[in-house]
């Protein structure tokens, strides 16, 4: 079978350079080997699909810390009111949250999904359901596939939008890594962005459950604070999840027990001086009681035995009977909580993949090939990743807008 496009993967950037490539009059043939269309997509945001953020490019660039500049052009070409528009245009009404997340109204990501294969068969994408094993070229040239079944498709451009190794229960198993290592390219080492971080102290799994709001929580690498947010974090039974830990987990580069700590100002709102004011207020409330019951109304219950401990004032001393150097500390702790990263969790519970083919290797204009005429890169397969917050998929739709033009 002949066509003028190949795209390998029926993720975001898949499906939507399939439509942008028919409708500039190509014949296209989209290969996914899910039985159905972004599976991966329908899970995204918790089922409900965060799709864009509602930004300048210029926040859209702040929010990538990856090889942000090799996606100007992209960005240009196609910007996030781009991607609300064509979603709108498609019948899906959108809805803007705070932080400037985008999600359809219904808060449902099959809706997003079902946009994009609908369209697809409307502008007469083929689709077929089956594993490309590899790409052929002619003299550096792509000139079609092989499937699985051994089964031949010829074509003169070529996108491998395979996306990356995350979440593989949906098909991200790496393959056009493979695909791109034996046409010539390299491929960067691949580790898991946008994922929870398990954590040295034990004591995170005392506060199993808890989510923490209004938080500021900084990253150092060493001695050197490499990010600091404010947000949403949860503890859990390894250690750490949430906004807050993902986008910082993004950060990391060169993951080394001990390396990497996290320090959790709870009261980001309060100096230190207003801070020790709050407590002697709270003492003084509760000047009889035993300590761990004297800050009932300034920490969560669940972090209160493990605050209490690491404080070094004893459970049961009366709150009138805490010396200033003991407040002090409490104070410290509270601006301060520290914890020592021990990993990543796996891969596979990653929101994405960071690394991938090297920028350099691929126009930035064009998503084309520097290596070979005729193969094209999108999306997560590319060595560019961002923070949480839609600006991940607002990559894949606009690599995928500029191979779908130039294919």
């Amino acid at each position: 079978m002949t066509a003028e496009v190949i795209i390998i993967g029926g993720g975001a950037s898949g499906a939507f350079a399939s439509i942008i490539s028919a409708r500039m009059g190509r014949k296209v043939i989209l290969f996914e080997k899910n039985e159905r269309i972004g599976r991966k997509l329908r899970i995204t945001g918790k089922g409900r699909c965060n799709l864009t953020n509602n930004c300048t490019n210029d926040e859209l660039m702040n929010n990538i810390p990856v090889n942000p500049r090799f996606l100007y052009s992209a960005f240009s070409a196609f910007s996030p009111q781009d991607t609300m528009d064509f979603f709108e245009s498609l019948g899906v009404p959108l809805k803007t949250e705070r932080g400037r997340r985008v999600f359809p109204i219904s808060d449902n990501a099959n809706d997003i999904a079902d946009a994009l294969e609908k369209e697809m068969k409307k502008c007469g994408v083929k689709i077929i359901h089956e594993t490309v094993k590899h790409i052929l070229t002619d003299d550096n040239v792509c000139t079609g596939v092989i499937t699985s079944s051994g089964k031949e498709y010829n074509a003169q451009s070529i996108l491998i939008a395979t996306g990356g190794k995350s979440y593989p229960l949906t098909g991200s198993t790496g393959d056009g890594y493979r695909m791109a290592e034996e046409l010539g390219h390299t491929v960067t080492n691949i580790y898991p962005s946008l994922v929870p971080l398990v954590i040295r102290e034990k004591y995170c799994s005392e506060m199993m459950g808890l989510s923490l709001r209004n938080v500021n929580l900084k990253l150092f690498d060493r001695e050197k604070c490499i990010f600091s947010e404010q947000g949403e974090m949860l503890f859990t039974h390894f250690g750490m999840s949430g906004p807050l830990v993902l986008s910082a987990s993004s950060h990391i580069r060169d993951m080394q027990s001990g390396r990497y700590r996290i320090s959790i100002d709870l009261k980001p709102a309060l100096s230190e001086q207003q801070l020790d004011k709050r407590i002697q207020r709270d003492f003084a409330e509760n000047q009889n009681r035993d300590f761990i019951n004297a800050i009932r109304n300034l920490l969560p219950a669940k972090m209160i035995p493990v605050a209490v401990r690491l404080s070094g004032i004893p459970a049961d001393k009366k709150a009138n009977s805490i010396t200033k150097e003991e407040r002090h500390k409490f104070a410290e702790l509270i601006k301060n909580f520290t914890f020592n990263i021990e990993n990543f969790r796996p891969v596979e519970e990653a929101i994405i993949t960071s690394g991938g083919i090297p920028v350099r290797e691929i126009n930035p204009k064009t998503m084309e090939s520097r290596l070979v005429s005729g193969l094209f890169f999108a999306g997560e397969v590319i060595d560019v990743d961002a923070y949480t917050g839609g600006f991940n998929l607002q990559i894949a739709f606009s690599t995928a807008y500029s191979a779908g033009i130039n294919m």
